[in-house]
């Protein structure tokens, strides 16, 4: 799904994931994905594949 994003968006994964970081400081993950459905007219399911993507990566570069 997320190999689909910058297709069907115009923008690619690392601009979305900017996108999140400068959006507002929601606590919940399911927050932050109805923010991106609601604000930047993505479907759910990409807007949770981009938030799940973006927490595991911002994971990874903690440890």
């Amino acid at each position: 799904m997320l190999a689909r994003i910058p297709q069907v968006t115009g923008r690619d994964i690392p601009e979305w994931f900017t996108t999140i970081e400068n959006g507002p400081s929601f606590l919940r993950c399911e927050e932050r994905c109805n923010w991106l459905a609601d604000e930047h007219g993505l479907s759910h399911g990409y807007a949770a594949a981009l938030v799940r993507e973006h927490e595991r990566t911002r994971r990874a570069r903690h440890y």
